[in-house]
């Protein structure tokens, strides 16, 4: 055997054994990609009935949105009808306010009078009295003076 040949098979033999030094680690990722495998088909399998219920949870919130719309839009008819009743009603306010001033106007007027000439009257009669009765106990007053002079 020459120098060449040795060489080789001991190069060869390098590699073989090289071959047996990684075949370790790669059986093993093996059983790695086999683990990831399985795991991915598991999520493939669960995804699917998870995006349908996903799908049929969105169609419940939009057919819900639609409805929620319209119930707003019939809110809104209902407020502009309130709208419509709350400015008659302003208006109708407004018009019972100048009714009932002008009635407090006309029937104030001949009541105030009617007042100031009562208390007048009463006055007079008062004061009348208290003449009438001054009157007296003076005459009284001037009669018992009288007597007693004479």
């Amino acid at each position: 055997m020459s120098g060449g040949e040795i060489a080789a098979l001991i190069a060869a033999g390098a590699f073989a054994m090289l071959v047996l030094v990684l075949a370790v680690p790669i059986l093993r990722l093996r059983h790695t990609v086999d683990a990831a495998t399985v795991t991915l088909r598991q999520v493939s399998q669960r995804t699917g009935p998870i995006l349908d219920n996903v799908n049929l949870t969105v169609d419940n919130v939009n057919t819900t949105l639609g409805q929620t719309q319209v119930t707003l839009d019939g809110v809104n008819v209902q407020l502009a009808k309130v709208d419509v009743m709350t400015q008659h009603l302003a208006a109708t306010t407004a018009n019972v306010s100048n009714l009932v001033s002008v009635v407090t106007a006309t029937a104030a007027s001949p009541l105030v009078k009617a007042a100031a000439f009562t208390y007048g009257v009463r006055r007079a009669t008062a004061a009348r009295k208290e003449a009438d009765e001054a009157k007296s106990v003076r005459d009284e007053l001037k009669a018992r003076k009288r007597t007693r002079r004479g």
